[in-house]
């Protein structure tokens, strides 16, 4: 009975489960899966005296049931219908076992914390006060997040996303050992732990057999994409329809063969860390894309924290403190429609590869930028549905085009994210050098680059014309020549000012869209036909 203590059933060691019925040692090797109550397969051991065998079955297979009673019957020498009572008590018994682990699970993921008056109202005046998004950039790097200051803002806001209907996702780029798993973890601890999911290693099928809803609005972190090649598909459908289906074939307890749609719903915010862009460009078109900053720079500024926190002067105790707030934050944060009353005249630039898809995510950071606001927004009504929402503002489009302008950039380079990188040390090495030609082996050891990345590297160069080779010989090495070297600072001033001629159009336009005014939609009886 549910509640009475387990007599029979041992289950101290979850991964060795033993049981005692007249006469006879039962050990569950390996313990029981959770999932899949439909079934019961185990592998046991059942042993009485100095006999013993193994045997590996499905309890909820009559047929497979009847074989092992048999079986032990004959190999220990014991009543048919001793085994038969054995069995039934165990399966009676795990079943027992598997519901109240079932439940005890439940419980642990939703428990979720209870905020206080107090968390709650110094969450909400954190999030009301004046200059938001500056004070939150400047506290998640108190928080023990070094450097990257515009990434981690990025990072922050797309995280924050997951509990939209429509949330953003994003892929961290950038060479081995040179911490995109160390920022999407420090930045990721920023949000509830009931909010997310980490993976290190998941299988395609795995993805499948978890609760219908029990991803929905969560927070997937993949900490190397190189390592999840199986869970990249079902990930990609799921960011697109919001929801997976996969139908399996299984047997109920008569043996008899049917076949179940497994159905696990969105939407999720998925995020994840890889060296290689281009081999996973179908979900690098659904996500942003940030690139980790490899400056020496950046690479003082994590040293220095490093020194600091090996002589014992960081205060982890306050950046624990931080972290915690941040977290209360993004519990008080509830949803809410966003209305862009500007939506129509903003405009990416044309430069950008893939605009539509593009345009889409735009429009869908800003209002991630309103969303994170929305205790500084005043909620409107809309007269005929009686939906509550808040207005996008100009500041909100202004803080989104200064963070959007690196990754709209990106998106209109032709380059991949490491060849520009490259490209662009390589154009300040030679400006420092006052050198208008270079060899290769000049640049791979002034840059200390890897001779196999430069190699590929110059290839991409040359064959979009940011590079020609001029005189020189196989023997003795060629000599190379920047073709363009302001093309980069071009495109970056083109793209800067088409979001800021856009903005100062709306600042000094007349007919200025009044975010608190409510939208007039039309009837049905007024759309054309």
């Amino acid at each position: 009975m549910k509640g009475t203590p387990r007599q029979l059933l041992n289950t101290t060691n979850k991964e060795h489960l033993t049981y005692a019925h007249a006469g006879i040692e039962i050990t569950v090797l390996g313990g029981i899966r959770l999932e899949g109550l439909d079934r019961m397969r185990v592998t046991l051991k059942v042993q009485s005296d100095h006999l013993a065998i193994r045997h590996n079955l499905d309890l909820y297979n009559d047929t497979q049931v009847e074989k092992l009673i048999r079986k032990i019957a004959e190999r220990l020498e014991l009543g048919t219908s001793v085994a038969a009572a054995a069995l039934l008590d165990l399966t009676e018994e795990l079943e027992q076992y598997r519901l109240e682990e079932i439940e005890n699970s439940i419980k642990e993921t939703d428990q979720k914390k209870l905020l206080t008056t107090e968390e709650i109202k110094k969450a909400q005046e954190y999030l009301s006060a004046p200059n938001l998004m500056e004070r939150t950039k400047e506290d998640i790097g108190k928080a023990g997040v070094i450097g990257e200051e515009d990434n981690r803002l990025l990072m922050y806001l797309i995280f924050t996303s997951r509990k939209r209907e429509n949330p953003l996702h994003l892929i961290s780029l950038g060479n081995s050992g040179i911490g995109k798993t160390h920022l999407q973890e420090k930045v990721s601890s920023l949000i509830p732990d009931e909010d997310k999911l980490e993976i290190t290693t998941l299988s395609g099928n795995a993805f499948y057999y978890f609760g219908q809803q029990e991803l929905r609005n969560k927070l997937i972190l993949i900490e190397d994409l190189d390592g999840a090649e199986d869970v990249l598909y079902p990930l990609r459908e799921i960011k697109s329809k919001k929801q997976v289906t996969k139908t399996v074939v299984i047997k109920n307890t008569k043996g008899e063969t049917r076949t179940v749609t497994l159905k696990v719903e969105g939407p999720v915010c998925v995020a994840g860390c890889t060296t290689r862009e281009s081999l996973y460009e179908d979900n690098a078109n659904r996500s942003f894309l940030i690139y980790i900053d490899e400056s020496e720079e950046q690479d003082e500024k994590i040293m220095t924290y490093q020194r600091k926190l090996s002589a014992g002067k960081i205060d982890l105790a306050e950046e624990h403190k931080l972290q915690e707030q941040f977290k209360d934050m993004q519990r008080v944060l509830r949803p809410v429609q966003i209305r862009n009353p500007y939506a129509e005249s903003l405009k990416i630039p044309k430069e950008v590869f893939k605009p539509r898809r593009t345009n889409a995510h735009y429009l869908a950071f800003i209002e991630a930028v309103t969303f994170y606001h929305q205790y500084q927004r005043e909620k409107c009504h809309d007269t005929e549905t009686g939906e509550e929402y808040i207005c996008t503002t100009l500041e909100d489009i202004e803080e989104a085009n200064r963070l959007m302008k690196a990754i709209l950039l990106r998106k209109a380079d032709e380059l991949s994210g490491a060849c520009r990188n490259y490209f662009e040390k390589l154009k300040d090495w030679l400006k420092e050098e006052s050198k208008t030609a270079f060899t290769n082996k000049q640049a791979r050891e002034a840059l200390r680059e890897n001779p196999s990345n430069q190699k590929k590297f110059m290839v991409q160069l040359q064959s979009y014309g940011h590079i020609k080779r001029g005189k020189g010989d196989q023997k003795k090495g060629y000599y190379y020549e920047v073709v363009r070297p302001e093309e980069y600072q071009a495109l970056s001033n083109s793209i800067g000012n088409i979001l800021d001629q856009t903005l100062e159009q709306f600042r000094s336009s007349e007919a200025v869209p009044n975010p608190n005014e409510p939208l007039k939609r039309k009837r049905n009886s007024e759309l054309p036909k």
